[in-house]
């Protein structure tokens, strides 16, 4: 994520709805991504004028971790951006459009009924959805309009669905599910196979769905999740050459 050269020290992020091995502060982002600032002073100044907005909220913490599916927004630049993993496994900056920010897939960590008897899920970026579809369960992903801050529609974790593969050696892959091993007592394994025929397993807490058969909900960003082999990468590099 950042340049081994230049200073000593990783800003750390502060608590909020990612883990922090699983998210990136905000200074990051704008900084060393974009470019938009050379120093974190500059980064505070940006904030500070309200002008970044995560998941339709303004931020103005410079170290406010943003994670996994989630959506900025710059007004002023009319840019729109979703933090989603390359095929190398590192947050990318993958832009979309306007269409498409107003909306984020959550996956469901747990369900529940409150003490009242209100039905509740609890979803990857720490959100408490009241009232949710009576068939959403364990591991299916929801997709959740940032505006109204309410559930339109779902997708059941199971076999023939694409999926993005968020944690593990294989991070960032894209593919579709096509067996599930139960393990009792242990990781239930979830094998999945790619736009290229490639089959790889992972645990199924790292399996993130990401659409219904094999149409994803979201843009992918460049290389669609598809992992080359270095030989295939090089392969690739001289043809773009040759033209």
């Amino acid at each position: 994520m950042l340049d081994k050269l230049s200073g000593r020290f990783a800003p750390r992020p502060s608590t909020g709805p990612h883990k922090m091995r699983e998210c990136l502060p905000l200074i990051v982002f704008l900084r060393n991504r974009l470019k938009y600032a050379l120093t974190n002073d500059e980064v505070k100044k940006i904030l500070m004028q309200r002008l970044v907005k995560v998941d339709g909220k303004v931020r103005t913490d410079t170290t406010y971790p943003a994670g996994f599916m989630d959506v900025v927004t710059i007004e002023k630049t009319g840019e729109h951006f979703r933090l989603i993993y390359d095929v190398k496994g590192r947050f990318t900056v993958h832009r979309i459009t306007k269409e498409e920010s107003v909306y984020k897939l959550c996956r469901v960590k747990r369900v529940y009924v409150t003490a009242k008897g209100v039905p509740c899920v609890v979803t990857h970026d720490g959100r408490t959805i009241r009232y949710p579809d009576p068939l959403v369960g364990v591991n299916d992903t929801v997709k959740f309009d940032i505006q109204q801050g309410k559930i339109t529609d779902f997708i059941k974790f199971a076999l023939g669905n694409v999926v993005m593969v968020v944690g593990g050696r294989n991070l960032g892959r894209v593919g579709v599910i096509i067996h599930r091993e139960r393990h009792q007592g242990s990781f239930d394994i979830v094998q999945v196979k790619d736009s290229l025929g490639h089959i790889f397993a992972t645990r199924l807490t790292n399996v993130f769905v990401i659409g219904a058969g094999n149409k994803p909900m979201i843009s992918l960003p460049k290389g669609k999740g598809v992992l080359l082999t270095i030989a295939e990468e090089r392969d690739r590099r001289l043809e773009k050459a040759r033209q």
